[in-house]
């Protein structure tokens, strides 16, 4: 293992990895956009070309190292090239999530004092521009057909017909703020975490030293972005990423073309969310059911076969780096996709660490731990708390404009994460949930909700879950059915969720035994505010939404219910 002080040589930032690459090899592919069956590239040269005028642009408005510039789009080639001229131009980048609705949307616009909005492919426009204070300005991206139109503010391709591009290789001090992420707000009002250029130079240099990962040891550097390029997850796993290895950035066109234009990809890296995960392992057993597969895995002359048929329609035949965050990733599912030779690395970290600081690349990784810590940083349970405490060189610098929840979080350099855990002798931490995730029964007993969903989860007919019953006496499990659920009949579906309900109750104790099943034919989405936008289940609004009911349903004492 390479010292500690060599982490600290050598840094670069995300855009003097551009600049080499624009340098020395032009021509290669670095964005690619799906339009139809058509695909528009960009070489490095041509990128920087758009980002160096989009710049001159922007400087010519008047704005100043240091202003904050916000970003609300969907993952396009545009995106990127905003964000390459907003690091050329010493800006800060304030990305938001696309699918924010009005109240949110302004409430984090007003918390970020920035003077220029970049709007782009959206599914919905309409009264958001009135979340938008009138003093910022707007550029807008080219229209993406089958997307809301944006009347509002600058062409994008006007704007940047009317500059020459700046010269030269200007780079901001590796002190300087890069970027402020708002957090999904799971558990309340958005933060924005602050990092400066030293943070992401600094992630990347760990792994050069290390090879943890593994990224710059793998064939090509062939990656699909489609989570949200404002969580850190993706901002570091795939755009920071590709830009230290000289890869190219693939996109998808709308959902419904999602998985045609994966497959039209290949990518070698692939970084998604359990419910993504979750829905490839559906699609393939309702054609194969999961026990025929297993069996036909095991005979020699039809694996192999096999393996590629499905790697490939999922449109991941040539991944090697597979990495799965955001939320914690069932076992199960990291065992199926392991017999596909496709070996998930969890990514468990924060917005606050710039990403990961625990990971599981190991191939004999225990399914149900999240990894072990990232060389160079350091995480420790709590004793009494059992909190995960989280410390790593590229720590936050804060949030923004907010010291008092800055010190409450970092507490004498060490993240406190929210996040109950364990850790083993090997070193592999475990998640069993967050600390705040608990509550207590009218027995006056406490409920960890993590560990009974996952179970739960793994039926192939629930797609979301959550474990709920603060007050009463035996805790209920709030679902949404999955696709495969919903074309069951109401009877079948009846029968095969009490089976595995009664599985799990007979191993648990008397008090954690789940005494109702709901199942809410309302879809949780992030419009109605029951699901974050890196899809995780917002446990607070569902309470709100129907804790009034926790009690009729108990004294019903029916086994399941619908509502």
């Amino acid at each position: 293992m390479h010292q500690d002080h060599l982490l600290y040589q050598e840094l670069k930032t995300p855009l003097d990895y551009f600049y080499h690459w624009e340098q020395e090899e032009p021509e290669r592919t670095f964005l690619r956009q799906p339009y139809g069956s058509e695909w528009k590239t960009l070489s490095y040269a041509q990128a920087g070309q758009e980002a160096r005028r989009l710049c001159a642009a922007m400087q010519a408005k008047g704005l100043r190292r240091g202003d904050h510039i916000g970003m609300l789009s969907k993952n396009c080639y545009h995106w990127i090239l905003a964000d390459l001229a907003i690091m050329m131009g010493g800006f800060v980048s304030v990305p938001y999530y696309a699918s924010l609705p009005k109240r949110q949307l302004r409430e984090v616009i007003l918390k970020s004092d920035i003077r220029l909005l970049f709007v782009g492919k959206l599914e919905t426009w309409g009264d958001k521009i009135e979340a938008v204070p009138a003093e910022v300005e707007i550029v807008r991206f080219p229209h993406y057909q089958g997307n809301a139109e944006v009347p509002q503010g600058e062409d994008w391709e006007a704007l940047l017909a009317a500059y020459p591009p700046i010269e030269g290789q200007p780079r901001p001090a590796l002190d300087d703020l890069w970027t402020i992420l708002f957090t999904s707000g799971t558990t309340g009002s958005p933060k924005g975490v602050m990092h400066s250029f030293r943070n992401p130079a600094l992630v990347i240099r760990g792994e050069q030293l290390s090879h943890f990962i593994g990224l710059f040891q793998i064939s090509a550097a062939r990656c699909f972005s489609f989570l949200p390029l404002n969580h850190v997850g993706e901002r570091i796993g795939v755009e920071t990423s590709c830009l230290a290895m000289g890869g190219s950035i693939s996109f998808a066109e709308s959902i419904d073309t999602f998985l045609q234009n994966l497959q039209d990809t290949q990518p070698t890296i692939f970084f998604a969310v359990p419910r993504i995960w979750t829905k490839f392992y559906q699609g393939v057993i309702t054609r194969l059911p999961a026990g025929l597969l297993n069996v036909l895995l095991q005979v020699p002359l039809i694996a192999g076969f096999l393996r590629r048929r499905i790697r490939t329609a999922l449109g991941l035949r040539d991944v090697e780096i597979a990495a799965t965050g955001a939320a914690i990733t069932p076992a199960y599912l990291k065992r199926w996709y392991r017999a596909l030779g496709i070996h998930l690395i969890e990514a468990y970290g924060m917005t606050e660490v710039c990403g990961t600081i625990a990971n599981s690349p190991q191939l004999n990784a225990p399914p149900d731990a999240v990894g072990t810590t990232m060389p160079f940083c350091q995480i420790k349970v709590h004793p009494r708390s059992g909190e995960v405490l989280l410390q790593a060189p590229y720590n936050m610098i804060g949030y923004y404009k907010d010291p008092v929840k800055t010190k409450e979080v970092l507490r004498e350099g060490w993240i406190h994460s929210g996040d109950r855990g364990t850790m083993d002798e090997q070193g592999y931490l475990r998640i069993i949930g967050r600390v705040k995730d608990a509550f207590k029964t009218a027995k006056g007993l406490y409920i960890l909700p993590n560990p009974m969903e996952e179970e739960l989860a793994r039926s192939q007919y629930i797609e979301q879950i959550c474990i709920a019953g603060l007050g009463i006496k035996q805790p209920i499990a709030l679902i949404n059915l999955s696709d495969i659920g919903k074309t069951l009949s109401k009877d079948n579906l009846e029968r095969e969720l009490k089976k595995e309900l009664d599985r799990l109750n007979k191993r648990l104790p008397n008090y954690q035994r789940i005494i109702t099943l709901v199942i809410d034919t309302t879809t949780w989405t992030e419009a109605n505010q029951l699901l974050t936008p890196t899809l995780k289940v917002r446990r607070g609004k569902l309470d709100d939404f129907y804790g009034k009911k926790y009690k009729s349903w108990e004294e019903a004492r029916e086994a399941i219910v619908w509502i």
